[in-house]
């Protein structure tokens, strides 16, 4: 194996660890359900900021699998 497969192997070991991180610290989709039928206590500027911290964590799953897949096609390659 080459120097550069062992860093595109690298790479893809920080990314997938990355993409795991990202996953997990996303909330639910049906969170916001329960928080209504309980009566959960959500302001409006509550809601704003977990909006655009989960829309950026959506965004950040995206390129990160979309980078993790091409790492796979190019170490396949090699």
């Amino acid at each position: 194996m080459t120097t550069l497969t062992y860093v595109i192997m690298a790479i893809q070991v920080l990314c997938a660890i990355a993409l795991v991180a990202v996953i997990t610290i996303q909330s639910g989709k049906n969170a916001g359900l329960s928080g209504a039928i309980a009566g959960g206590s959500d302001t409006f500027l509550g809601k704003g900021k977990s909006k655009t911290l989960d829309a950026t964590l959506a965004s950040a799953t995206k390129w990160i699998a979309g980078a993790f897949v091409l790492l796979t096609f190019v170490l396949n390659l090699l």
